[in-house]
């Protein structure tokens, strides 16, 4: 179809469609929160803030706000196969000003393809938005005929597209098949469709609290469910703070301390406080510090819910000065989050390569001054939720390279239960999302971790 085809003068005001029909502004919604995750790169979490996300957002209801983000999950986690669908249909590319266009046919597309609105409402409200917007008005006829196209041809094009469709923009495939190999990375980007399993860690009874969620009890000790069984704030053990979400993957760094018992230990950009919890369960006297004011209220929340208690310190840990060096340091550094995509399809969407080389860049700094916070003869944990070697694998090899008074401590086959397949020849934690399979994919896999453990030398 022809882009150029049946241009007019936009209308008036009161000609054009009215705002109120039903579901009009949750698309309207979901279209510009689609443009600021591709056009501005703006992460998706913030946007969607039920307190601070973008206004357009927090105007809809919940159970629009909920529509709204399953249009926006689903539309980034197949954003290629959806252009593949679209380009179809379209005798020539979109003109590249024609932002807003693209991105009404994306949200209606994700609806069509991968969800349960009716099709005939999917494209009505598609070109009913494109009519209340001047900029999109002469192309409504184009939207309705391309939009009604795809959901006739979507059951026989729509499972050759998938199989054929590598779903990620090109700098982080790049870089996957260059750390990973081109079967690994496939295999990472399949489980990138995927809606994440849900991973509980619980203070005790985990074969419990496997049968009271309706999950199981991975070899890690986490319990999984494939799907939430309700609101989390109402499941059994919330209230009690019997348990926390947190995945299997980031549950394994602060394991890698062995016995803290008594011991005076420092989690490093601490917050929501997953595994600040976990030392305090291990017992271990816990410094949680965090640059943000914010994050840390939450940490603090989410410590009173579990009856937990630690010092917590709000400040810039290149500038944190303690009263005394710690027995042990957790850094779970900033980064680029490519190993959350399962949960967050926005990242590779607002990331790029420059931004692994800068966050690398903070990780080292961080790192240096980590390892200043800890007593000699204390360890340090190194971790971040990026799949990419720079962040990772790079990066602990030239640090412990380059830093005097660090040594390598390597974790060691069957020293911690149920993490032997994720151990690197150099004795480093990597997961990855295809990684721990369960025989079902809804519940298998886990978030790409990377962790080191050092000491400083006495």
């Amino acid at each position: 179809m022809n882009v150029t085809k049946g241009r007019r003068r936009p209308p008036s005001a009161d000609q054009r469609p009215n705002s109120d029909v039903a579901g009009l502004a949750a698309r309207k919604a979901a279209a510009r929160l689609l443009a600021a995750v591709i056009d501005a790169h703006t992460p998706l979490d913030g946007l969607t803030d039920n307190e601070h996300g973008h206004p357009q957002y927090r105007a809809l209801d919940p159970r629009d706000r909920a529509l709204v983000r399953a249009i926006l999950v689903t539309a980034l986690r197949y954003r290629l196969t959806i252009a593949a669908l679209l380009a179809r249909r379209l005798e020539k590319p979109l003109p590249a000003n024609a932002t807003a266009l693209s991105h009404i046919l994306h949200v209606a597309a994700a609806q069509i393809l991968f969800l349960d609105t009716p099709d005939s409402a999917a494209v009505d409200l598609a070109v009913t938005h494109a009519k209340s917007d001047p900029r999109t008005v002469r192309f409504s006829g184009l939207v309705n005929g391309v939009l009604r196209a795809m959901a006739r041809a979507k059951a026989e094009e729509l499972p050759a597209t998938l199989a054929s469709t590598e779903e990620a923009p090109q700098w982080f495939a790049t870089r996957l098949k260059a750390a990973y190999g081109a079967e690994k990375t496939t295999q990472i980007l399949a489980a990138h469709r995927l809606e994440a399993p849900v991973d509980f860690s619980v203070k005790t009874a985990p074969e419990g609290w496997a049968n009271r969620l309706g999950g199981i009890v991975l070899p890690t000790g986490s319990v999984r469910v494939e799907r939430l069984p309700g609101p989390v704030t109402e499941l059994p053990g919330f209230a009690e703070g019997e348990w926390w979400i947190q995945d299997a993957a980031a549950s394994l760094p602060a394991k890698l301390f062995g016995p803290v018992a008594g011991l005076r230990v420092a989690d490093l950009c601490a917050a929501p406080g997953g595994k600040t919890a976990q030392l305090i369960l291990a017992g271990a006297h816990v410094t949680a510090i965090d640059a943000s004011r914010n994050r840390l209220a939450r940490l603090a929340q989410n410590l009173e819910r579990l009856r937990l208690t630690a010092d917590i310190v709000q400040a810039d840990l290149l500038e944190y000065e303690p009263p005394e060096l710690f027995d042990a340091v957790l850094l779970d550094a900033p980064c680029s989050s490519t190993g959350t995509v399962r949960r967050h399809p926005d990242v590779p969407w607002t990331k790029s390569a420059a931004d692994v080389e800068k966050l690398a860049a903070l990780q080292r700094r961080l790192l240096d001054r980590a390892v200043s916070l800890v007593k000699p003869g204390g360890r340090i944990v190194f971790s971040n939720c990026s799949l990419d070697p720079l962040e990772g694998e790079d990066l602990h090899r030239a640090f412990l390279a380059e830093m005097a008074g660090v040594i390598d401590d390597p974790i060691l086959p069957g020293e911690i239960a149920g993490i032997d397949a994720f151990l690197t020849p150099r004795g480093t934690l990597r997961t990855t999302p295809a990684d721990m399979r369960l025989g079902a994919p809804g519940i298998s896999g886990l978030d790409g971790f990377f962790a080191a453990r050092m000491q400083r030398a006495g």
